[in-house]
């Protein structure tokens, strides 16, 4: 009988030192994270501001342009060529940024043979007068939906 009641004391022990390890495990893996998303926030932020700092270089840099184009042509027509010097960038970079159409590389057996087979012709399409004379579904879904909205009501 102690026997069994020393092995409940041990029992209860293990348990308490199972959720202590618990805790601290939890406690470690989350300071840890901490750590390393306060490096990755601060390494987030500094590429932001060379992001800005580029974009305004590059704004200066295109009103350098406009400035040293407008001195030999009117100023509209220098922002003209400059926006359409921009444009011809921005659709460059899209069509890089795009991934390529994807392409056939093999063609399987069963695909040359789909390809080889001969398509039926297709139908005629129906003149206007057929089409008056097919029966029509629509009408008469609407004449049932009016009356049964009627009988609810």
């Amino acid at each position: 009988m102690k026997r069994i009641e020393h092995l409940e004391h041990l029992e209860h022990l293990d348990r308490e030192l199972v959720d202590e390890l618990a805790m601290v495990a939890r406690e470690t893996v989350r300071d840890e994270l901490r750590e390393q998303t306060r490096a990755k926030r601060r390494t987030a932020a500094l590429y932001a501001a060379s992001g800005a700092a580029a974009l305004y270089a590059g704004a200066a840099l295109v009103l350098a342009l406009g400035l040293a184009l407008a001195s030999a042509m009117p100023g509209w027509a220098a922002a003209l060529v400059v926006a359409v010097a921009l444009g011809a960038v921005a659709y460059a970079l899209r069509g890089t940024a795009r991934p390529p159409a994807p392409r056939p590389t093999t063609t399987s057996s069963v695909s040359a043979r789909i390809r080889s087979t001969p398509m039926p012709p297709s139908a005629p399409p129906i003149s206007r007068t057929a089409r008056e004379r097919l029966p029509h579904s629509r009408p008469r879904l609407a004449r049932h939906r009016k009356t049964a909205i009627s009988t609810i009501r």
